[in-house]
């Protein structure tokens, strides 16, 4: 099993993920919030848009990219932390990865900041006048 974040915090594509499993030829899902194992399946809820979830059954192995807040962390024992100290660490170099066989799916066209919009109208004062100054905000953009 291979565990990934959702969410690249740089440029927001959630593409590592999905890349990762297309590459490794394995099954994935992306978005998930829960997870159980049985059989050699994983039985996945995953969260789609408007808070819809989704019940997935993917056979094992499979990568799964997860929501923050799935899992609550446990902290490493000091033994573990001192027999994870002594492993060998294998260091891949450029040379010994074969390039040749990746299809990138994807190209990137362009990647720049929006322009800036109209800015937000924070309204003040009682209930009442907020839902009046609202009212007549909705009713100027022709919206009611």
């Amino acid at each position: 099993m291979i565990f990934t974040g959702c969410i690249a915090t740089d440029d927001y594509y959630s593409q590592v993920g999905v890349i990762l499993a297309e590459l490794a030829g394995i099954p994935h899902a992306t978005l998930v919030t829960k997870m159980e194992f049985v059989d050699n399946k994983a039985h996945v809820h995953r969260e789609l848009e408007g808070g819809l979830l989704e019940h997935l059954e993917i056979n094992l192995p499979a990568l799964f990219a997860v929501q923050t807040g799935i899992n609550e962390p446990r902290y490493a024992s000091l033994i573990a932390i001192r027999r994870a100290a002594k492993k060998e660490i294998k260091v891949v170099g450029r040379d010994e990865i074969s390039a040749e066989k990746i299809t990138l799916n994807s190209n990137l066209e362009e990647l720049f900041i929006p322009p800036v919009g109209k800015r937000a109208e924070i309204l003040s004062g009682s209930m009442d006048e907020i839902s009046t100054k609202l009212t007549g905000i909705i009713k100027e953009k022709g919206l009611l």
